[in-house]
């Protein structure tokens, strides 16, 4: 092992170690509610999620080198583990407020989109200011981003008919357990079958389209398939710890906002900064380390895997549990789930001009520009604004 991986090694252990320490002082030591007991479980979530981030990026490195799949794939695929800490925060919000927790899984979307427009700032650039994206991001994920914005206006042209003509009192108020089982299980199966053409497309002997598109070289002495497993699985051990962890600190940090007088969807929409967290680091630490593919894999799945992902997930945990008895049932009949409002239909409504920018930005000629990376920035993060002063 060279002195550099030793080094690295060494770096994501030692955050770990410093997290679940923060993390036991804070549930052992701390009694109450209190800020600094919050504070002590949001750095210490932070860096474990930093650290099982690190083991993940071992993990499917070593797995796309061993399947000679190329760095984008090995990206998406450390991705859809990144969402394992804001799943376990969410069924948390989930269950203390099904409201809030369904409008935070869409804003995590349009902070995602935020990021990944922003990052775009950060990429190499030609000669004329262009940044070339990977071809995988090109021709799959682009299509991901219409079908999302497809989704996301659909969506919310239903609510705002259903919420128009109904009477008040009728299911044309609210979404029940039904609408989200059926949801749900739609968007989940387009997620099924963008992964298994990504992974069939990519994970065989293939001819490159591109330099970034050609498979990973295996080293001379390859990662087990054991060390592989053993890095993956502590990965989602530690995520699921500093998921929660940082979940129970947001809680905290929302209520206090709320109690201050701040409006309900600026809560939101912080919360959804930190269930996006392991994303976000993610993406960070592998442009640190020049892996840019890897760290725009993750960028593009912190917005594809929100619509076809975290949120069906979302809406079947909502149905469940309606259904089990643990969140109250909405309306007369007594299936209810989410309330069409003006805060559910407003998010759903304003993630389809985010989808559909950024769909063209990539789409047109697979670079992009620093006109587009400026507009996509605007888009995102004006998208936020009228959501946090108008929402």
């Amino acid at each position: 092992m060279s002195g550099d991986s030793t080094h690295e090694s060494r770096l994501w252990l030692w955050l770990l170690i410093g997290g679940l320490v923060l993390i036991a002082l804070a549930t052992f030591a701390i009694g109450g509610h209190g800020l600094m007991r919050a504070a002590l479980l949001g750095l210490g979530g932070m860096l474990v999620v930093f650290a099982s981030s690190e083991m993940m990026i071992l993990a499917v490195d070593g797995y796309a080198r061993r399947r000679g799949m190329n760095a984008f794939v090995a990206g998406t695929m450390a991705g859809l583990s990144s969402n394992i800490p804001e799943l376990v925060m969410l069924a948390f919000v989930l269950l203390a407020s099904p409201r809030v927790g369904f409008v935070v899984t869409v804003l995590t979307l349009h902070v995602g989109a935020a990021a990944f427009g922003i990052y775009s700032g950060l990429l190499p650039r030609d000669a004329e200011g262009d940044a070339s994206l990977p071809k995988p991001l090109v021709n799959l994920s682009t299509d991901l981003y219409a079908a999302a914005a497809g989704v996301f206006f659909s969506l919310g042209a239903v609510m705002l008919i259903m919420k128009t003509f109904s009477s008040g009192a009728g299911q044309g108020g609210y979404l029940g357990v039904r609408d989200l089982y059926v949801f749900g299980v739609i968007l989940l199966a387009m997620q099924a079958v963008s992964i298994t053409r990504l992974v069939k497309r990519f994970s065989k002997a293939h001819a490159p389209q591109s330099p970034d598109d050609a498979p990973l070289e295996a080293p001379r002495a390859p990662m087990s398939a054991a060390a592989i497993a053993g890095f993956g699985l502590a990965g989602l051990a530690m995520s699921v710890i500093g998921g929660h962890s940082v979940g129970e600190f947001a809680d905290v940090l929302v209520s206090r906002l709320e109690e201050a007088g701040y409006p309900e969807m600026f809560g939101a929409v912080l919360l959804s900064v930190f269930s996006a967290a392991g994303a976000f680091v993610m993406i960070g630490m592998a442009h640190a380390q020049g892996k840019y593919n890897i760290a725009l894999a993750n960028a593009s799945g912190a917005i594809t895997q929100v619509p076809f992902l975290v949120l069906p997930i979302a809406m079947i945990l909502l149905a469940a549990f309606t259904q089990t008895g643990l969140i109250p049932a909405l309306g007369a009949a007594g299936d209810g789930v989410i309330p069409i409002d003006l805060h559910t239909t407003s998010a759903i409504f304003l993630a389809f001009p985010s989808m559909l920018i950024l769909w063209k930005a990539v789409q047109d000629d697979g670079k992009v520009n620093w006109l587009e990376t400026a507009s996509m920035a605007a888009i995102f993060l004006l998208a936020i604004y009228l959501l946090v002063a108008h929402g």
